[in-house]
């Protein structure tokens, strides 16, 4: 009595934890009390294992869907009808009154494990069912509200193949004028077999590993340096890389020391072109620069030169177009120009007028002399026609941290000015300020320095600085070459288009 039930096709409803499976029975054992489903699907899903069986105590409803008749061929293994004969088509069949079947006209609407029938110009299509084929119009109707919830139920209704249809669904005819040509678009676009669709993930990193990526470039490698072809390169190969000041076509070689001097050099310096600049002696530079002033770059020159290249370092430092434009006045820049009564702290002035010019807020700390220098009384002279502010006590200076400090305090001769109390007070204030450091024309790293400078800017030449000179500057100041040959230092201009140059330690 059991073996009459095989080939049909029912839905098995486990309840809420194990779902609803859909299949065609292959097996039903009275003695254990189990039915088996091949090809089966679970909640409108087709299932990865070909056979499931069901202990009777997990069942909850079982429905028959389709008895298969007695002359039918169809058995179990049968994949291709099985995949195609699931219910599903959406509808409440029955014996009618007179005994014959039901014609139902339906538009086509499907649930997972059916047919898709080639697209026609139809809106519906007639489908003839035999007595025998009895399901549940509930059922149906959960079946149908669970697969449309479905997130893959429209790629699978789209993706399962037309190419096997139900027995006893009647094929609607197309209409059109191109039916030829329609029906070659579907059978390309539909025609493949669901079984030819594979179940499992394609394997890239199994797949990747097979390729040995060393053995392909040595073969072509050894291909082309027998055949003599020109070489595509080998992954180890790096291209030639240029900066945007480099010239890649160079006329004539260049000699990177270009700068000689008479005595041995204390330390070195470089430029970022590789140019070699050697330190010079205070002596050496002293008369550098007494040399230059009787060949006529007075003082008042070598100042304003001076002031002009700290002042576009200083502005640089600051910001530069980013921070001082006119859209910017609430960012105002605050520098403190510290000072003292020599020749280096008028270069400071005039430094501290420029930046002023350029809509800087300068605070100038000079202390009071009973006289000063005719350089100093000339650029406080200017340095008043600004907006700048002139302090000469400590407590004048702001407290808050300020954007930069220029350290102008020093002196290459009088050394004693480091024991005077104002100094020491202001060496003290900037270093509690916390505001990063410019020094202009520093003393040599043998004279201790009472505030550490992040920057530090030498004049034509530079002098041995230390650790605590900072990242050193090298400005042109505007001596000619001529001048350099009478102290018998053998120049050629290291600043190219520039005035102002950074130099490194070699």
């Amino acid at each position: 009595m059991a073996t009459d039930w095989l080939g049909s096709i029912v839905s098995i409803n486990c309840g809420d934890s194990l779902g609803v499976y859909q299949g065609r029975v292959s097996a039903v054992d009275q003695v254990s009390q189990t039915i088996s489903l091949t090809r089966p699907f679970h909640n409108g899903v087709k299932c990865l294992v070909p056979e499931v069986t069901f202990r009777a105590g997990d069942i909850t409803e079982l429905k028959i869907l389709e008895i298969p008749g007695p002359g039918d061929s169809r058995q179990c293994g049968d994949s291709q009808q099985m995949d195609t004969a699931m219910p599903g088509v959406g509808c409440q069949v029955g014996p009618s009154q007179n005994g014959t079947g039901k014609v139902l006209k339906k538009p086509m609407s499907s649930s997972a494990p059916q047919n898709i029938p080639r697209r026609t110009d139809m809106k519906s299509q007639e489908l003839v069912i035999s007595p025998q084929q009895q399901c549940s119009k509930s059922y149906m109707d959960r079946h149908m509200e669970t697969l449309s919830q479905s997130k893959g139920f429209r790629r699978r209704h789209n993706s399962w193949s037309s190419s096997s249809r139900h027995p006893n669904q009647v094929t609607p005819k197309k209409s059109g004028l191109k039916n030829g040509q329609m029906k070659s678009k579907d059978d390309e676009c539909f025609g493949d077999d669901i079984d030819e669709i594979p179940d499992t993930d394609f394997d890239f990193e199994g797949n990747l590993a097979l390729f040995d990526k060393a053995a392909v470039f040595e073969e072509i490698e050894t291909y082309e340096r027998r055949s003599g072809t020109r070489s595509r390169g080998t992954p180890n190969e790096k291209p030639a890389r240029y900066r945007h000041d480099e010239n890649i076509l160079e006329s004539e070689p260049i000699v990177y020391r270009r700068i000689v001097v008479p005595q041995n050099p204390h330390k070195e310096f470089c430029t970022d072109s590789g140019l070699v600049v050697p330190s010079v002696s205070y002596e050496l530079h002293k008369k550098l620069l007494a040399v230059a002033e009787k060949h006529g770059l007075s003082l008042e020159r070598r100042l304003e030169m001076t002031g002009v290249c700290a002042s576009q370092m200083a502005l640089s430092l600051l910001g530069g177009p980013n921070r001082l434009n006119p859209k910017n006045v609430h960012q105002r820049p605050t520098v403190a120009l510290l000072c003292g009564p020599h020749v280096k702290g008028a270069q400071g002035i005039s430094c501290g007028r420029h930046l002023s010019n350029h809509d800087v807020h300068v605070i100038l700390f000079l202390p009071n002399f009973v006289k000063m220098l005719e350089s100093i009384t000339n650029e406080l002279n200017l340095f008043s026609k600004t907006q700048g502010q002139q302090v000469s006590s400590v407590k004048d200076l702001p407290d808050t941290p300020v954007d930069l400090v220029i350290n102008c305090l020093d002196c290459h001769e009088n050394a004693f000015l480091r024991d005077q109390p104002w100094y020491k007070a202001v060496v003290d204030w900037a270093n509690q300020n916390r505001a990063p450091v410019l020094s202009i024309d520093p003393p040599m790293s043998e004279m201790e320095l009472g505030i550490d400078a992040k920057w530090s800017l030498a004049l034509g030449l530079p002098l041995p600085l230390g650790e605590r000179a900072g990242r050193v500057y090298l400005c042109d100041i505007g001596i000619p070459q001529k001048v350099f040959q009478e102290v018998g230092i053998n120049y050629h201009s290291p600043f190219g288009c520039k005035f102002v140059i950074p130099l490194h330690s070699t």
